[in-house]
């Protein structure tokens, strides 16, 4: 069918408006420093070099490793799964560390407790919830790091042991609080005993416990590189009253000894934020 000039004019209008549109959306997202695609960075140094002796906190049997239908569903295959128990003795308290990094991914969903263990067939006690974990940061110089370019705080900076050279170094910390998102489970057979899991994530160097704040972190459209991490503790408790609190105690004391090393293993984001402040 043949259409008349009128409206063959109106339709060579209509597509060059919008090529003329799309060259200038991408001309501006240009001028303003815009990034709409993520590129990713490396991890500086492997997980498994986490040290595994950590204050009193030692590690019990050797870090778990998934097959490959769990490696695809969790997203990454850069990830650490370690216990740890209380001077080594497993009667006094386990924790499980479970560590996951992303990076450059735009739609990745976290690998949250809330759904995974609900789908392996636990039962729900208690919703997740915001938990404040308090750590020590007596040691950290919180006066000498670079500022963070939109806030103005300062990243604190802690030092570092290396377990094999003996040699400290200087370990940006991330900015925020480490409050955690806790979930508590049980085994329907098992009314007495609870699983207690929680999490937060480390993005772009800032900390939040919220799945969906950390994608705000994470891809800020001015930064050109981008990646998150999960930090989760998981314990298993024989005492259903006082279950989060035992959690609770023993994640802020593993905490405050891992998470240096954890930043260790991340990415310098304030020498990432020079390195494109330079570019841009």
């Amino acid at each position: 069918m043949l259409f008349s000039g009128s409206i063959r004019w109106a339709f060579a209008a209509l597509l060059g408006v919008l090529v003329l549109s799309s060259i200038a959306f991408r001309a501006s997202v240009a001028a303003l420093n815009v990034y709409l695609r993520k590129e990713p960075v490396a991890l500086r140094e492997s997980f498994d070099t986490i040290p595994t002796k950590l204050g009193r906190w030692r590690r019990v049997g050797q870090d778990g490793r998934m097959g490959d239908a769990m490696v695809e569903s969790l997203g990454t295959n850069q990830y650490l799964d370690r216990h740890y128990a209380l001077d080594g003795d497993p009667s006094k308290g386990v924790l499980l560390l479970h560590i996951a990094y992303y990076t450059g991914m735009v739609d990745a969903v976290p690998h949250v407790p809330e759904r995974c263990w609900g789908a392996a067939g636990m039962l729900m006690v208690k919703q997740p919830h915001e938990v404040k974990v308090p750590i020590d940061r007596a040691e950290w110089d919180t006066q000498s790091g670079p500022l963070h370019p939109v806030s103005g705080d300062r990243y604190p900076i802690a030092r570092v042991l290396d377990p094999v050279t003996r040699v400290e170094s200087n370990v940006h910390m991330p900015l925020g609080e480490t409050d955690f998102s806790v979930t508590v489970f049980q085994e329907e057979a098992k009314a007495g005993v609870r699983f207690v899991g929680g999490y937060l994530f480390v993005a772009n160097g800032r900390m939040t416990s919220s799945p969906y704040v950390v994608r705000t972190y994470a891809f800020d459209l001015a930064n050109r590189h981008a990646y998150y991490c999960k930090i989760q503790f998981s314990m298993v408790v024989n005492d259903a009253d006082g279950a989060e609190e035992r959690w609770t105690a023993a994640t802020a004391d593993l905490l405050g000894q891992v998470l240096p090393s954890v930043m260790k293993c991340l990415p310098d984001w304030p020498e990432m934020e020079k390195l494109e402040s330079k570019e841009s």
